[in-house]
């Protein structure tokens, strides 16, 4: 397969980053080498590399998130920003604190709505937070979530805030719809014209299929395929079996499952009560499968490639509605507040390659950058978890870290990333059980990775995702 070079300002560690004396010069309000601008451009430079030093940490205090469920089920009544605005509300409540201390709100979603651009300003309003709550959201596709808790912690750093909720939430249940170029501007032409003639000569030109509604795009705009086909692709350059594909999704039922079992999701996933049937509350993930066999996957026909293909729908993560939520915290307002953080953020990092060589290998190129920034390597990881978008994307990744030839031609490193061993990699499930709300994904990730390290005694752990478009995003936790 050919892997696009990571360009050497984003391989390396140590790589400069701009001229940001501007924004010394903005937050202090003054010029000149004064000892104001010397702090701020020294807590900057951390911010920049994305890490943060001891003494300057980012706190991860409390996380939630709804029960995840699948497209067309229990939550297909809510929309995006009743399930943001649960998820929020109950996490203040439950983490205790005041709410007019927090400064900022920043969400992920990949599929936003016209009627709500800034999803996190209405969660704010939903969640009942004061209207002095900065607010913004961002979009990284699978992985916006990280990008949201980055983003915050980054914001943190710089000292603007220190006390913020973040998070994402999505769902495949409320997708916004919209309707055609040419119908669009015969409804603009309409709208601007005088008489009923006018109006209805607007539409004389339309097609019937013009007055098709057009459902949000499945396919990669670059490329022309859509994400499966992309995980296909990948699948047969690399070698991936069909039957392997078949045991990872398989173990990842198995393995949520026991979790929900043995409790391990109780304090992580909160209950929805959803009208009308207010007395059936819905309190787990509707995804993960209590039992199965192994060898009924093999009977499952390939999705994207009918006659040659190995990606099924067993082996892929499933339409999901669902969101997800985390307090951070600078490590002074820890001392000041007296809360008990679960984890630390050490370190993140974002890559971006080419979609056409490989769209869903991003943590094979964010890794390293996270793991960089830390001081620390892959074998110093407790544990990993890594989003599974399909199975086929994840085996893809792992053969690309413990490839040397991998390392030394595209990322331009002496080793390889390392090996994953199977024991600690989504030891608790992952996408392919539990569920994938596109922007909810990335808080879950770093919210069951920080309670397992816990629950462990570990100290370290990797949360990686990939993301459409050819991105991915990696962040390394230290347990608290």
């Amino acid at each position: 397969m050919g892997w696009p070079r990571l360009p050497q300002a984003l391989g390396c560690a140590k790589a400069q980053g701009p001229n940001l004396s501007f924004l010394a010069v903005f937050l202090t309000g003054r010029r000149g080498r004064s000892k104001g601008r010397a702090m701020t451009i020294a807590r900057t430079r951390r911010w920049n590399a994305g890490s943060a030093d001891a003494g300057d940490r980012i706190a991860l205090v409390a996380g939630l998130r709804t029960p995840f469920m699948r497209q067309g089920t229990a939550f297909k009544d809510l929309s995006p920003v009743d399930l943001g605005s649960l998820v929020v509300r109950e996490l203040v409540a439950r983490a205790d604190v005041d709410p007019r201390a927090l400064s900022l709100l920043v969400f992920g979603q990949a599929v936003p709505s016209p009627r709500t651009p800034n999803i996190a300003r209405e969660i704010v309003f939903g969640a009942s937070l004061p209207d002095t709550t900065d607010a913004f959201t961002v979009v990284r596709a699978c992985a916006s979530s990280l990008q949201a808790t980055t983003s915050a912690a980054e914001a943190i750093l710089t000292g603007a805030h220190d006390l913020a909720i973040v998070g994402g939430v999505d769902s495949a249940s409320d997708v916004p719809v919209t309707v055609s170029r040419p119908l669009a501007t015969a409804l603009a032409s309409a709208s601007r014209a005088r008489s009923l003639t006018d109006k209805a000569r607007s539409f004389a030109h339309l097609s019937a299929r013009d007055l098709l509604p057009v459902p949000p795009a499945l396919r990669e705009a670059s490329t022309g395929l859509t994400m499966g086909e992309h995980a296909e692709r990948m699948a047969k350059d690399m070698g991936i079996s069909r039957r392997s594909q078949d045991e990872l999704a398989h173990r990842s039922h198995v393995r949520a499952s026991a979790a929900w079992e043995r409790g391990v999701y109780d304090d992580e996933v909160m209950r929805v009560v959803t009208p009308p049937a207010e007395d059936r509350p819905t309190v787990r993930d509707n995804v993960v499968r209590k039992s199965g066999d192994l060898d009924a996957y093999a009977k499952l026909p390939p999705v994207f490639d009918p006659e040659h293909g190995t990606v099924t729908a067993a082996s892929s993560s499933a339409l999901t509605d669902g969101a997800s939520a985390l307090l951070l915290a600078s490590e002074a307002k820890v001392k000041e507040l007296g809360l008990r953080p679960i984890a630390w953020l050490r370190s993140w990092g974002y890559a971006a390659l080419s979609p056409a060589e490989g769209l869903l290998m991003g943590p094979a190129y964010a890794t390293p950058l996270a793991l960089d920034r830390a001081g620390v390597t892959l074998a110093d990881m407790d544990l990993v978890e890594m989003h599974e978008a399909f199975a086929a994307q994840v085996l893809c990744n792992i053969q690309a870290f413990t490839s040397r030839r991998f390392a030394e031609e595209k990322l331009g490193r002496a080793t390889r990333i390392g090996e994953v061993d199977e024991a600690r990699l989504n030891v608790n499930g992952g996408s392919i059980a539990l569920g994938h709300p596109f922007g909810a994904t990335g808080a879950r990730l770093l919210l069951g990775l920080a309670h397992e390290l816990r629950r462990r005694g570990g100290k370290l752990g990797l949360a990686t995702a990939c993301a459409a478009g050819g991105l991915g995003g990696s962040v390394v936790l230290e347990a608290a």
